[in-house]
């Protein structure tokens, strides 16, 4: 909102005066937000008659879990069934020490106290983009640290990511939407060094001090800036477990062992979420819950991988469902692609917010729909319908004939699909 009232008001016809920004204000409508929440989680668990311990908690035996509750007191839970869902945690980088002042991770990035004149974010995935350029009315939104970002870019710093791979988002963004979304995101101010390697760092000044050269070699270059955020990924949060107490095993990522029931070698000690394996997202984690309940109390249960969505909440938003092109390509597959720009949409076009498209990738001799992928405008929201189509094995003609309102963002969605066993009407 403040960079919008800053850089996009006057042309919509709405003259601002002198526009100040109160980030003390900002925190605590975000910390309002928070506790919101975490409260009406709390509200749940009495509710439906879920007794909440709050504590930290240790295997004693394969039936036993020792509890250090947070009021000084211990306390000794039995269960026949148990449930690991202990998330993730961010993965330090070699060299720096997390402070959470000066070198932060995602849980430092929502609580500065001033806007930084330079960041440096190492790692150019979905949490170090959503860290600096996430639009603060949807920053203030979720619980989860994973995308509580700050808008840091938006706020005025001068951010520079500095990411190993040769593309933004991680190697689940299909390449074309990554690189429509760095044009856009340099646009706004953003600047990347991608294939680009940290070789060491040095925090001890008032400044930190990055030294980074290409992947592929060349001549080094020394980066500074007030402040460095890690974002090179999450790891299992397995620490204290006692998991050693009960012989569980973990990999080579530090993920708990599990079977296609989530059961461990312990088949009554089960694991969810972040700290086994899949996507570190928090709607798979919820899945994979219901999915574990069902096999302790029916029998049976199953989870979609495929059509688990991914959303990285910058401004635009990117979101995509199922497989990109390099995956296909990878596996052989024969696919058809589609797409539809946002500057041909009447809705996109009245809100001024044309930036971007929606991508279809199906099969090219079924027309069945493998991925779908969309930077721009509400791509979080608009994404499920997307997610609902790969669930139901739906083509790009059962979408593309499917009645969209007018006019609508969704509409580019339909336009995307028609142009993909088609051709687009409007474009």
């Amino acid at each position: 909102m403040y960079h919008q009232i800053l850089h996009d008001t006057k042309k919509r016809g709405i003259d601002v005066g002198d526009v100040k920004l109160n980030l003390k204000q900002m925190m605590a409508a975000k910390n309002t937000s928070v506790d919101g929440l975490t409260k009406g989680v709390e509200f749940l668990f009495k509710k439906n008659k879920v007794e909440y311990i709050p504590g930290t908690g240790a295997f004693a035996g394969e039936n036993e879990v020792k509890v250090n509750r947070i009021d000084g007191q211990e306390q000794t839970l039995r269960a026949r069934n148990i449930i690991i869902a202990t998330g993730s945690e961010a993965t330090p980088f070699p060299g720096l020490t997390i402070d959470e002042k000066k070198v932060i991770t995602s849980t430092g990035a929502i609580a500065l106290d001033k806007v930084p004149k330079k960041m440096i974010v190492i790692g150019g995935g979905i949490i170090g983009l959503e860290m600096v350029n996430r639009p603060q009315e949807t920053a203030t939104g979720c619980a989860d640290d994973r995308i509580q970002g700050s808008v840091w870019s938006r706020l005025g710093s001068e951010v520079t990511v500095v990411e190993f791979l040769g593309q933004i988002g991680g190697p689940g963004m299909d390449a074309e939407i990554s690189k429509t979304t760095k044009k856009i995101l340099e646009k706004q101010g953003m600047k990347f060094k991608l294939g680009t390697k940290v070789v060491e760092g040095d925090d001890s000044g008032e400044t930190v001090k990055v030294k980074v050269e290409a992947t592929k070699g060349g001549k080094q270059e020394t980066l500074d800036a007030d402040v460095v955020l890690v974002a090179i990924g999450r790891r299992p949060y397995t620490a204290g477990l006692g998991l050693e107490n009960i012989g569980l095993e973990v990999d080579n990522k530090g993920r708990l062992i599990i079977d296609e029931q989530y059961r461990t070698k312990l088949p009554h000690i089960r694991v969810i979420g972040d700290c086994t394996f899949g996507p570190m997202l928090a709607h798979k984690a919820e899945e994979e819950a219901v999915a574990a309940i069902e096999y302790i109390t029916k029998g049976y249960g199953h989870v979609n991988y495929n059509a688990i969505p991914s959303v990285m909440y910058t401004h635009p938003e990117v979101a995509w469902v199922g497989q990109n092109e390099a995956e296909l390509k990878e596996q052989g597959v024969d696919y058809k692609t589609g797409s539809f720009p946002f500057s041909a949409n009447s809705r996109a076009k009245t809100n001024l917010e044309t930036e971007g498209m929606v991508k279809f990738v199906a099969d090219a001799k079924t027309d069945r729909i493998l991925g779908i992928h969309i930077v721009g405008p509400n791509a979080g929201e608009m994404i499920a319908e997307g997610v609902l189509a790969l669930e139901y094995g739906a083509s790009t003609e059962d979408v593309g004939r499917t009645s969209h309102a007018h006019p609508t963002l969704a509409e580019a969605f339909k336009e995307a699909a028609m142009s993909t066993y088609a051709k687009a009407i409007h474009y």
